[in-house]
């Protein structure tokens, strides 16, 4: 008598850890399905101009995508992350000028399973790509820049696209670029502005007139967003113009 209840408490366990099990294994298949669907495509047109460019070098590797200049590098590089489930491909065109103008290496991580945060990689996994390049700065777009920001304290400066930071860089003396968009929906200017206090003070921080959260790549438009008024070629040279200078002042403070 005294081994029925107890068959039924091993039955009610066991049944109780295959239903739990069985949730696990939903919840993950589910995770893995949502990282595939709908991931923003690089827009054909901007690509090719970069892919047929013979003053950059471009590399579609199986955990980046590179640009190199052609004609030799600045010494200087940029590890770029893409926002969530946009193609690494999306922010060639708007990163190439970096490369053509002012001699960057700019490398586009793949993050694993398209989202920044499941990339647990260190940022030496990408900077191995380029040993040449003596200066590297860490940057991304939305949730990307907020993996670049964990990655910050092991490169020389911060770029963030559209993004702000999680984690709190505010007693660090690093060198900070934060570009926003008057137009954004998504990483609102007000957003940004909150998580200003996790950057360090002498952070440079610049909203773009007109510039949505989609006008940092070409991947076209993005639920939730706002509507941009800059256009392509305008964004890229305020971006170019932005980000060009403040990753060649990086030279100069270290020779300084």
């Amino acid at each position: 008598m005294t081994r029925s209840p107890r068959r039924r408490l091993r039955r009610i366990l066991a049944w109780t850890g295959g239903a739990l099990g069985a949730l696990v294994l939903l919840a993950v298949a589910g995770t893995l399905v949502w990282t595939q669907v709908g991931v923003m495509a690089a827009e054909p047109g901007p690509l090719a101009g970069v892919t047929s460019d013979p003053e950059i070098v471009f590399e579609d590797l199986p955990e980046a995508v590179t640009l190199t200049p052609a004609d030799g590098a600045s010494g200087t590089g940029l590890v770029f992350v893409p926002g969530a489930k946009v193609e690494a491909a999306a922010y060639a065109a708007r990163l190439a000028d970096l490369v053509r103008e002012d001699g960057v290496t700019v490398v586009i991580t793949k993050p694993v399973l398209n989202i920044a945060f499941f990339d647990l990689r260190p940022l030496e996994t990408f900077t191995e790509r380029a040993p040449g390049v003596a200066t590297w700065a860490v940057g991304g777009h939305s949730l990307g820049g907020v993996r670049a920001c964990q990655l910050a304290p092991d490169a020389d400066a911060l770029v963030l696209f559209a993004s702000y930071c999680a984690n709190d860089l505010s007693a660090s003396e690093l060198p900070v670029l934060s570009l926003a968009g008057s137009e954004d929906g998504l990483s609102t200017p007000e957003k940004v502005a909150g998580a200003r206090d996790l950057l360090p003070p002498g952070a440079d921080m610049v909203e773009i007139a007109g510039a949505a959260h989609a006008s940092f790549g070409d991947y076209g438009p993005q639920a939730g967003d706002g509507v941009a008024t800059i256009d392509d070629e305008d964004m890229t040279a305020r971006v170019t113009d932005e980000t060009g200078g403040f990753l060649a002042s990086l030279v100069d403070r270290s020779a300084g």
